[in-house]
């Protein structure tokens, strides 16, 4: 198994459980869940039985304490994780409608997991990691996109398969809009993208086709392209595959996306050459349909760690080529 490490932000999410009425008041309830995209991705990885590190920063606080606890408790490897001695972990309040639909709302002002600077990264290894996964949250401001674009250049120096999970929260923007142009420099610097349908029509201005020829050409190698509950495409210069993911009721779609990606990556990570992977459609195929019913099974928990599937939970949907 090869070692997978996960850069980014550990935050809490405060999901929205209920309404309380006390007259003339409906007040909403909210439960403590760990979260954070790329958090979420190395719990499910280590769910499945994964080798995975944490890279981030937590605050010296009761959540960053809480973050630590809960990703270790659940085999994560958190030597790589920083604490910051002063500024506070980022908490996000998750609204669900009738159909588990997420909206959010971040309290995210310098808060540490956007405060890790270069030098910080620069004292810890990352060297012995054959696959470095990242989303777009670390993209946000200048410093820390500076930082993300550091660590995705000593993954690609080290020969490390670099994975970007796109996952636009344009809230976060300081224009509340993703930047596009800096979004998709990074899409071309990594070997595997997963986008949302949504982020896909957002970022190649619904010319799909001339979008992801670009990529290919910039250097990506296989695009996922999800839909919520309908169909998965993989995209692959000259090829495009389409998977169709099992029905389920959703409780919560917090964590469908990052349980789908971590199981796409284990995957990878149990081969001896991740990068021959990406290039053989149908050991992907079969990966991808595993990981459609990781992401299927997250959605009908609540929450995002305690929803992620452990392997036996899915090892019926395990078919490697």
């Amino acid at each position: 198994m090869k070692r997978i490490v996960c850069f980014g932000e550990a935050l809490i999410d405060f999901l929205n459980t209920g309404r309380r009425d006390e007259a003339p008041l409906a007040l909403d309830e909210f439960t403590q869940y760990p979260g954070g995209a790329p958090a979420n991705v190395a719990v499910a990885v280590a769910k499945l039985g994964g080798d995975v590190s944490f890279a981030g920063q937590v605050g010296d606080d009761r959540f960053g304490r809480f973050l630590l606890d809960a990703m270790g408790r659940y085999g994560v490897d958190t030597s790589l994780t920083l604490v910051h001695p002063t500024a506070h972990t980022t908490l996000a309040f998750v609204f669900l409608d009738e159909d588990g639909e997420r909206s959010f709302a971040f309290r995210r002002r310098q808060t540490a997991d956007v405060l890790i600077t270069r030098e910080q990264v620069g004292e810890n290894g990352y060297e012995d990691a054959s696959i470095l996964h990242f989303c777009s949250n670390t993209l946000t401001d200048p410093d820390i996109t500076g930082v993300t674009r550091h660590v995705v250049e000593r993954a690609r120096a080290n020969h490390a398969l670099v994975s970007f999970d796109v996952n636009l929260r344009h809230n976060l923007w300081p224009e509340g809009v993703a930047d596009k142009a800096l979004v998709n420099a990074l899409v071309g610097r990594s070997a595997l993208a997963k986008f949302s349908r949504d982020e896909m029509e957002f970022l190649s201005d619904g010319l799909e086709e001339l979008y992801l020829a670009r990529m290919f050409n910039e250097g990506l190698r296989v695009a996922l392209i999800t839909d919520g509950p309908r169909e998965v495409w993989i995209c692959q210069p000259g090829s495009r595959l389409r998977i169709e993911p099992p029905a389920v009721s959703a409780v919560d779609t917090t964590g469908g996306g990052d349980a789908f990606i971590a199981a796409v990556l284990f995957g990878i990570a149990k081969h001896p050459e991740p990068r021959l992977v990406l290039g053989d459609a149908d050991r992907l195929q079969a990966l991808v349909s595993f990981a459609s019913h990781c992401g299927a099974l997250a959605v009908s928990r609540p929450g995002a760690f305690p929803a992620f599937p452990s392997f036996a939970e899915v090892e019926a949907h395990w078919d490697e080529p």
